[in-house]
């Protein structure tokens, strides 16, 4: 018998570790306006090309461009962006909590924006959002009260959670906000599942997925997939490709597909790949898995390729792992700024405009957090009753239930 090499195992490695040179030359990015916009009908066979490009509409001129531009009006324009800038804003707020020990937790959506913020507006009322913690723009694109959102982040005696779900994991069903779970993935057969009672009902309402791109190669995603497509669920799986997940770069997740929406091939969805930063192509997109699924045409796979500027959350320390630089040299540029050249170039803004608007948000967002504090923080303030947390458990209480509460004295 003849002898054989020793076997060897192999860990991917990103290409550039914490000290070296950022280099994003290996991201093939095409111009903007260059990828056709296929009809809703289209057989996902002939449109698997989507999967290994990137869909753009934003020049870096500032022009729309291409096949997929002219979907959304100035006004409509307007509104994203400030949206946007209250996310962010937001955020900022948010972060500075949390450092001052108001609370324990948060998670930034820094470079995010355009994601979450352009896909809301592509829904209705009444579609069903399965979201991760890092799509509030879902309901910040809906007015939902941000004083809410604080109150839940601060698990306060307004938190509508009554402190059982940890900081930023909002839920809200009249707003198509499916509480949010820390275990990734688990919405992808949640969402699908919403999408098929859907279906069997006869109701109009789609639901969509969310998925970070580490979490894709959970068992839950896969599982979603398949009932998916053999259902035809009228679902939008969303995978957010920020390149990072926790703290292992995209290509452990990603393994030898190419790219994350050349997944759907093997389910036979038709598969996107999105310029996550394009305010513009990411309606666009969202719009156009929407009303592929509302047409009875089955589920839609987007890949949107972004970065995720900030740390994995405020546990997370992301220079361990890559150079502090990396963020500045994404080619994708920065969502809000993006769309901010657009609008000047249109002649509706201005940087004047801009910077009158920073600070018009940022004095809004620090009275509602001055409201939400006064009535309570982590460490101040009220809190919800201990009681709280043997309700909404059974819909009717069990005997042994009603004998702890009566323990701990409620």
């Amino acid at each position: 018998m003849s002898e054989t090499e020793p076997l060897s195992f192999q860990v991917p490695e990103p290409e550039i570790r914490p000290g070296g040179s950022p280099d994003f030359s290996g991201v093939e990015i095409p111009k903007a306006g260059a990828t056709r916009r296929p009809p809703i009908d289209a057989d996902p066979e002939e449109i698997r090309d989507l999967a290994f490009t990137i869909i753009r509409v934003l020049s870096r001129d500032g022009d729309a461009v291409g096949d997929w531009a002219g979907q959304l009006g100035e006004d409509e324009l307007l509104t994203g962006m400030r949206h946007m800038m209250r996310l962010r804003a937001f955020d900022a707020r948010m972060l500075m909590a949390q450092r001052q020990g108001k609370t324990s937790f948060y998670m930034q959506h820094l470079g995010e924006e355009a994601i979450s913020c352009a896909f809301q507006c592509a829904l209705r009322q009444g579609d069903m959002n399965f979201p991760t913690y890092r799509q509030a723009g879902l309901l910040i694109a809906q007015d939902y009260p941000m004083h809410t959102m604080m109150c839940q982040i601060y698990s306060n005696e307004a938190d509508p959670n009554h402190g059982r779900q940890l900081p930023i994991m909002y839920s809200s069903k009249a707003h198509g906000f499916f509480s949010i779970s820390g275990n990734l993935a688990t919405q992808y057969p949640q969402a699908v599942g919403w999408a098929m009672a859907s279906a069997i009902s006869g109701d109009t309402k789609i639901a969509a997925a969310w998925v970070g791109d580490g979490s894709t190669a959970e068992s839950d995603f896969h599982a979603g997939m398949v009932f998916a497509s053999t259902y035809k669920a009228p679902v939008v799986l969303n995978i957010v490709n920020n390149q990072w997940a926790i703290s292992t770069f995209q290509g452990i997740a990603r393994g030898g597909s190419g790219t994350f929406a050349a997944r759907g091939h093997g389910f036979g969805i038709p598969a996107l790949r999105v310029d996550g930063n394009d305010y513009l192509a990411v309606y666009a997109v969202a719009r156009w898995a929407a009303e592929r699924a509302r047409a009875n045409l089955g589920p839609t796979l987007i890949e949107y390729v972004t970065y995720r500027a900030g740390g994995h959350s405020t546990s997370d320390d992301p220079s361990a792992y890559r150079p502090k630089e990396e963020g500045d040299a994404w080619p994708l540029g920065d969502p809000i700024l993006r769309l901010k050249g657009h609008l000047i170039k249109l002649g509706s803004w201005s940087e004047e405009r801009h910077k009158q608007t920073e600070a018009e948000i940022a004095d809004e967002v620090l009275s509602v957090q001055k409201e939400a504090e006064a009535i309570g923080t982590l460490s101040t303030g009220s809190s919800p009753s201990a009681r709280d947390m043997f309700e909404d458990v059974f819909a009717e209480m069990p005997p042994h239930l009603i004998r702890q509460r009566q323990e701990a004295g409620y």
